[in-house]
Order: C-alpha cells, then structure tokens, then sequence
C-alpha cells in the first residue's frame, strides 16, 4: 500500500486517481501508524513552504516523515514534496526537514515568466530506476516559482532549464522527490509513478 500522506492542502485527489488508474492500492492518510506500516510513501505538495511545515508539525507529520524515509521505505515527494525534504526555503524564510542537504531558492528576476508554468523536459544525469522506460524528450507538467538546489551534485538525479537550469528531479537512496506534478504529466507521469509503485528504494 502507497500511503498519500495528507497534509490538509496540496493534490492529495489526483495523485489518488493516478495510482488508482494504475491499479496501484493507496490511501490518503495523516494517521502515524498507516504512513509507519506502509510500503511506500508519497508527499505529493502544493502551497507555501512555511505554511506547509506548520501544518506537517502540528499533525505530528515531521517526525513520521523522517522516520519512514531514513529507515529504507521508498519515499516520493512532489513538487513542494521536493522542497520541504531540503534543509530550508526562501520562501517564508522556512526550515524544513532536512533529509537530504540543500536549500530552496526563487528563480532570479529574468526573461522568463514566473512561476514556472507549463510543460518542459529533463535533462537526466543517471539512470533512477523511476525514469526506466520515459523518452528523453518526454515533457513533464510544472507549476512553481521556488526550485531545489540539493547541496551535493550528486543527489541532482536530473535537470531542467528555465531561464536557468536547476535540479529538476534530487534523489539519495530510497528518497526521490521530483519538482513537476507526474500526475498532471500524462503518460510519462503515469509511467513514473508506475516505477514508484514497484521500486524497492535502491539505485
């Protein structure tokens, strides 16, 4: 079971229809012990850094989060679900969990329209068992204005350009996080989270 892990906001429902149009049995759920027995475990997020840290912290989420992801259970964050795994955000000045070393900057005042709105590719940097079988060209749906910058390069599993070229996708160990909405990305998206529904956590 996929536990969807609801944080009061963000597409907690279409990441639910996704899997469930795979076949794939989840459940969205805030309950401790459902998220600790799950087999694999999304974030999926949309919204403000710092008003998503207060809400994961006042349900007691923060701990659980760092608990399934640290001890091997494969872990997806989405979008915000990318950020918050980081150390901390621009946005609202906000610490987050700190699963993997990084911070979260906004995109720089440049020719691009912000947020970043629309569809747009990777640029892969290895081979993550989440992207077997996806096209190099494939496009992805993206929606924020904040991106990722993991502290090491190697946990940039791929990358995107926007007016500049941030980490589009950061993965360590059973954790992955991706800054688009796969859910929203037809079926390269499908066939992502259809990768996640079979993945073990290990590269």
């Amino acid at each position: 079971m996929i536990a969807i892990i609801d944080y009061r906001a963000g597409n907690l429902r279409s990441v639910e229809r996704a899997l469930r149009h795979l076949g794939v049995e989840c459940r969205i759920t805030a309950r401790i012990d459902e998220i600790r027995e799950a087999g694999r475990v999304i974030f999926p997020g949309v919204g403000a850094a710092g008003k998503a840290m207060e809400t994961i912290a006042s349900l007691g989420l923060d701990d659980i989060i760092c608990e399934v992801a640290r001890r091997g259970t494969p872990f997806l964050g989405i979008c915000l679900g990318t950020q918050i795994i980081l150390d901390e955000s621009e946005e609202d000045g906000a610490r987050c969990l700190g699963i993997i070393e990084g911070v979260v900057r906004r995109f720089p005042d440049m020719n691009e329209k912000i947020p970043h709105m629309g569809w747009n590719t990777l640029e892969k940097k290895i081979d993550h068992p989440l992207l077997e079988g996806i096209e190099p060209d494939a496009q992805f749906y993206f929606v924020h204005s904040y991106y990722p910058v993991p502290a090491h390069s190697e946990d940039a599993a791929a990358y995107t350009s926007y007016g500049i070229r941030f980490a589009s996708m950061i993965a360590r160990g059973n954790v992955a996080a991706v800054q688009f909405h796969p859910e929203k990305s037809g079926r390269p998206g499908l066939k992502l989270l259809e990768n996640f529904s079979r993945w073990d956590g290990r590269l």
